[in-house]
């Protein structure tokens, strides 16, 4: 600003002695401009405190360089490293992130998507949030690709990228039994996700496979109050379970911090796994066995998803599952040393 007026490109051009398109091409990561020409725009835009308008440049360009980020909470700890991990990557791809907050209420989303739209965004990523087949028409119709991070959506016509969620379950269902379980209970998470579900039905599956059921099951929501409430109903039982599988970290702090409450030992009495390995999941308070979510390979495969549908919008949807593996700590009883094939 320069006496309460906003400095332009075609400032900067004119102490440069450049066209503005030269200017233009200067701050577009990517472009191609003259080392001279770049000395010329870096000296006058430093002169001049010259910063460009991202806003402007997309209604002369059509590209903002922004990317929406649309995530329904920040309570459970995998969130805050996913977002980070996305900026980072989308930043060295030279786009920025613009982030809202929103709730899986009905119509929550449309009306993000009206903000969305007005900043004109090249592109939307949603973690964890349900999207209705209007905003599948309204982003298709705007040309706006929209990637599905951490949940699926069968049938919405969108690509999505998630761990191998139901084989995480076979796979906790595998180490349980073979570490000796007999009464295997499973905090669900909650059942209007395909995580929750997918992580569920692979638990039923594996146990399945090896001739046993779960006791229970409970919908716990992702929310850790609710978790809590439901370890204490699972314990109250006349028979209560000898391994509790939590559907994410965040619910599987829950069960232990209840447990403990209760003078109940884990892993001595009940073994308790989750799912995410967030960082405090290694803390040796917790000491958490868990299926590790691979963030940084999710995160890649979005990101890495998401531009090319930028830059070539008729590339077929991809609906994208990353093997998950089983990190093994103190709060679960292990299998015996021949049966451990995984983990740390």
């Amino acid at each position: 600003m320069s006496g309460g007026t906003r400095i332009t490109a075609m400032d900067v051009a004119r102490l440069a002695g450049v066209s503005q398109s030269a200017v233009s091409r200067f701050f577009t990561p990517g472009a191609s401009v003259a080392p001279a020409t770049a000395d010329k725009v870096r000296a006058a835009a430093t002169k001049l405190g010259y910063t460009p308008n991202p806003l402007a440049r997309a209604m002369i360009t059509g590209k903002s360089r922004i990317i929406g980020l649309v995530v329904t909470y920040l309570e459970n700890q995998f969130y805050p490293v996913a977002i980070e991990r996305l900026s980072h990557a989308l930043q060295a791809q030279g786009y920025h992130i613009l982030l809202f907050m929103a709730s899986n209420a009905p119509g929550e989303l449309d009306r993000l998507v009206t903000n969305l739209l007005a900043y004109q965004v090249d592109g939307i990523i949603t973690a964890s949030v349900a999207i209705s087949n209007d905003v599948t028409v309204r982003c298709a119709d705007a040309g706006i690709p929209l990637v599905m991070f951490n949940r699926g959506q069968p049938g919405s016509g969108l690509s999505s990228v998630t761990s191998a969620n139901r084989e995480g379950g076979r796979k906790v269902a595998r180490f349980l039994i073979e570490g000796g379980h007999q009464r295997i209970a499973h905090i669900s998470g909650w059942q209007g996700s395909s995580t929750g579900r997918d992580r569920q039905q692979g638990l039923i599956e594996g146990l399945a496979d090896l001739g046993a059921s779960p006791i229970a099951i409970i919908d716990g929501h992702y929310d850790r109050d609710v978790a809590a409430a439901a370890t204490r109903e699972l314990m109250g039982a006349s028979k209560p379970p000898d391994a509790i599988f939590a559907g994410n970290d965040h619910m599987a702090f829950a069960v232990i911090d209840t447990l403990r409450a209760m003078g109940v030992a884990v892993p001595q009495d009940v073994s308790v796994v989750g799912y995410d390995d967030v960082p405090i999941a290694a803390w040796p308070s917790y000491d958490l066995t868990t299926m590790r979510q691979p963030v940084n390979r999710m995160v890649e495969a979005t990101v890495e998803t998401l531009i090319n549908q930028i830059q070539d919008p008729d590339r077929p949807v991809q609906q994208m599952e990353i093997d998950a593996p089983l990190i093994m700590r103190g709060s679960a009883r292990r299998p015996a040393p021949s049966a451990e094939t995984e983990g740390t």
